[in-house]
């Protein structure tokens, strides 16, 4: 039952990442803090922490690397 859990989680994080790839540039934070939250959530519940803890940390991670990552334009 665990295997079968560990196989759909990295299914659909690796779903969710190929996604991302198909952001507009300003939008990648909230892109970042949705898989970030989602991620989160997840190695949480599988490890017996909290869903909820792991969402806001995964979520505030993403969307920070989401922003920072974020190609800047001058025009």
């Amino acid at each position: 039952m665990l295997t079968k859990t560990i196989r759909l989680s990295a299914i659909g994080l690796i779903a969710l990442g190929l996604a991302a790839c198909q952001d507009p540039v300003g939008q990648r934070a909230l892109i970042g803090g949705g898989i970030g939250a989602a991620g989160g959530a997840g190695i949480a519940a599988l490890t017996g922490g909290s869903p909820l803890a792991g969402a806001a940390i995964g979520g505030a991670g993403g969307a920070a690397v989401g922003a920072l990552t974020a190609p800047r334009y001058r025009y």
